[in-house]
């Protein structure tokens, strides 16, 4: 459900601050104090797929609208819907600025969606992470987890165990997110494949399909609360938080050890955006030190870490380094050729066993 957040006028004093003092570019660049200008008069900014759960995404809204005092509205969906919102709406777009698993970025371009904006931050943004025309920039990465009932006994560690076991995986749509897509890629890899090889990890889920052990429902903290979930893939910083969130520690999470991968994803302007003004500053302001720390937040690594000083609180959320020696890094050119066929392989290998 869209979530309107007030106007702050209360704190209204915090935006003639120096920006430098936030965190965030100084409002001496006279780009940026004009840019700041045009979001305001714009007076609002709505996302696609950055709700509030995600990656802490709160903070920074909160954040934007009470030092900009600029309104905010997200709709959660997936990567393959933020896409679609933007082309079918056309001219008549809704949306301004999205969050899309990073393989989605290229094609978003080649489909003439986007509109460029590079951040001040842009130089310390790798290569990798990044369009070069500034259509779209990685915040933050992930890495695929496992979450786990922690009454379970022998919980698994790894895909191996988990076929070993009689625990239920759960599992949403496969071919639209850009999470589900790469559980299936963890699995390959965990299993000789890769990028180019999907067949391994399909075959494993389609085993658990065979077996009456795939569920297809979403690891959400509603489902954990009620107990629904034994074991279920998601990148490790909603993994993390949802965790947080039942709390009471009834949910492990463990990066599984026979193979993993570390993605991310890639903030997205729509080319036809309402408020492309407010859409530009809210990416500068997700780029900033505070909105990469907000991130972090969230358990997710900003793409800026190199860059920023973390709060000891926040270094000490995320997992052991030695759970991340077997997650490999995407080729994120030979995912993108291989990620759209997902839909197919999921409906004629797994679907099809349940």
């Amino acid at each position: 459900m869209p979530r309107t957040l007030l106007l702050a006028t209360a704190l209204a004093g915090l935006s003639a601050l120096p920006l430098s003092a936030q965190g965030i570019p100084d409002a001496a660049d006279p780009q940026i104090a004009a840019l700041i200008e045009q979001a305001k008069a714009e007076g609002s900014v709505a996302s696609v797929g950055m709700p509030d759960s995600w990656a802490n995404w709160k903070d920074s809204w909160d954040q934007i609208t009470r030092t900009y005092g600029i309104e905010h509205f997200d709709t959660d969906m997936s990567s393959a819907q933020e896409l679609a919102k933007f082309e079918n709406e056309g001219a008549n777009g809704t949306a301004d600025i999205g969050d899309v698993g990073v393989e989605f970025g290229p094609i978003a371009v080649e489909r003439g969606l986007l509109q460029p904006y590079k951040p001040t931050t842009w130089d310390q943004i790798p290569e990798w992470a990044k369009d070069k025309d500034g259509m779209w920039a990685m915040p933050y990465t992930g890495t695929m987890a496992f979450i786990i009932r922690s009454d379970i006994a022998d919980a698994p560690t790894s895909w191996a165990d988990l076929m070993e076991g009689d625990y239920t995986f759960s599992m949403s749509a496969v071919g639209s997110g850009a999470q589900s897509n790469a559980a299936i890629l963890a699995a390959a890899i965990s299993r000789g494949g890769s990028e180019t090889d999907l067949m391994p990890g399909i075959e494993l889920f389609a085993e658990l399909a065979a077996d009456g052990r795939l569920r297809a429902n979403e690891a959400n903290p509603a489902a954990l609360e009620r107990g629904e979930i034994d074991v279920a893939a998601l990148w490790d910083f909603n993994a993390l938080n949802y965790a947080a969130t039942v709390g009471g520690g009834k949910y492990t999470v463990v990066i599984p050890s026979d193979g993993s991968v570390t993605s991310g994803y890639a903030s997205v302007i729509n080319k036809n955006a309402p408020h492309p003004a407010a859409a530009k500053l809210s990416r500068e302001y997700i780029f900033s030190d505070q909105g990469q720390i907000n991130l972090a937040n969230g358990y997710a690594r900003p793409i800026r870490i190199d860059h920023i000083t973390l709060p000891a609180e926040t270094k000490a959320r995320v997992l052991p380094a030695e759970q991340y020696t077997n997650a490999k890094p995407i080729d994120t050119e030979a995912w993108q050729k291989a990620a759209p066929a997902l839909g197919r392989l999921w409906q004629e290998n797994v679907l099809s066993e349940m």
